[in-house]
């Protein structure tokens, strides 16, 4: 399932940096979380590396994007092939 980062965040700007699949971008109070990209780290690393960072744990899985282990290869898979194209 894809993450969600929450109310709690701090806007401190240390997890958008280290996301692999460029999920997480500044909304309009706080740092939020593309689903379509989130892989949840899956495919480049064994823990996300947002949750990891994160000095407030402000970033739960997101009910709303339930999905599985092969899912979420899946998905990575797919974002993977459309960077490659994209170049």
């Amino acid at each position: 399932m894809a993450l969600m980062i929450t109310d709690e965040c701090i806007n401190c700007d240390v997890c958008e940096p280290v996301c692999p699949n460029n999920a997480i971008y500044q909304g309009e109070f706080i740092f939020e979380i593309d689903p379509a990209r989130c892989t949840e780290c899956v495919g480049h690393f064994a823990e996300p590396q947002c949750v990891a960072i994160c000095p407030v744990n402000c970033i739960p899985l997101n009910p709303n994007y339930v999905e599985t282990q092969e899912e979420l290869l899946e998905k990575y898979q797919k974002l993977t092939e459309e960077s490659v194209t994209n170049k």
